[in-house]
């Protein structure tokens, strides 16, 4: 027990600083959390206090949100992997991932860390750098989406929303807002969730899929959907495997842009 507790200590703090959390690369003076506000250190976010409530009509105002659920299929190695994402409880990064989703951003990306041993962890892809099938896959996990209207990586703010509140912590994990709670989505197996660099809002279009439960993480990122059909393709995920497409099949009417 001890040597799998130092594991996930080290595999923890290998997320932190290369990827289960890539996506800022070299522009990391231009992350979104630079330009935000950070969430209260002190906030209760079952009371929905008036500062988180203020980040989130910001994000709402100025990012694709997705308000209730959609389903988006993603094909790999000629299997289909269905994901139910949870607009409800994290409008936001829902929202940009059925956005990219859409936009056929995920189309022919790579997934380019895959952690199995010495016990199951994660499954990670999304990098667009990875469209290019010359660009090498041992330097994917620092790209992020560019906006083709701004010409600017698109950033979204890590978003958890803790169990029974009314609404999301942003710009934050649970612990440095005060939050007590658990989140409401955890990471389970099965749970997609958003990539990010150290800053909290770095997010961009890398997500990654959890091979087994992961408790050590809830809280610190942000879960946004489950696998409901295909955890066995999941499993069988390759580092090199490409997504040979993802699609929105359900839900696309909830989606939101600004």
């Amino acid at each position: 027990m001890k040597s799998i507790n130092c594991w996930r200590w080290l595999v923890s703090l290998g997320l932190t600083v290369t990827l289960v959390l890539g996506g800022c690369g070299s522009s990391g003076s231009n992350l979104a959390t630079d330009q935000t506000p950070g969430a209260d250190p002190q906030v209760d976010a079952a009371a929905a206090p008036s500062q988180v409530v203020s980040n989130q009509n910001e994000f709402m105002n100025n990012l694709p949100t997705l308000n209730g659920k959609a389903t988006v299929v993603m094909q790999v190695n000629g299997a289909p992997i269905t994901i139910e994402v949870n607009g409800t409880s994290a409008p936001v990064t829902a929202g940009n991932f059925v956005d990219l989703v859409n936009r056929g951003v995920y189309d022919g990306l790579v997934f380019h860390r895959v952690i199995r041993e010495p016990e199951p962890f994660v499954v990670q892809g999304g990098d667009p750098q990875g469209k290019d099938p010359n660009f090498p896959v041992a330097r994917l996990g620092t790209g992020g989406f560019t906006d083709p209207k701004t010409n600017q990586e698109r950033y979204i703010p890590l978003e958890i929303k803790p169990e029974q509140a009314n609404a999301p912590v942003y710009s934050s994990t649970l612990d440095q807002a005060g939050v007590k709670q658990k989140p409401e989505l955890k990471h389970t197996r099965g749970a997609i969730a958003m990539a990010r660099s150290q800053m909290p809002d770095s997010g961009s279009a890398q997500f990654y899929f959890t091979l087994a439960d992961q408790p050590f993480l809830d809280g610190d990122y942000a879960v946004f959907g489950y696998v409901t059909d295909g955890m066995a393709v999941v499993d069988k995920i390759q580092q090199g495997d490409r997504i040979e497409s993802a699609k929105v099949t359900a839900g696309l009417e909830n989606l939101k842009t600004p």
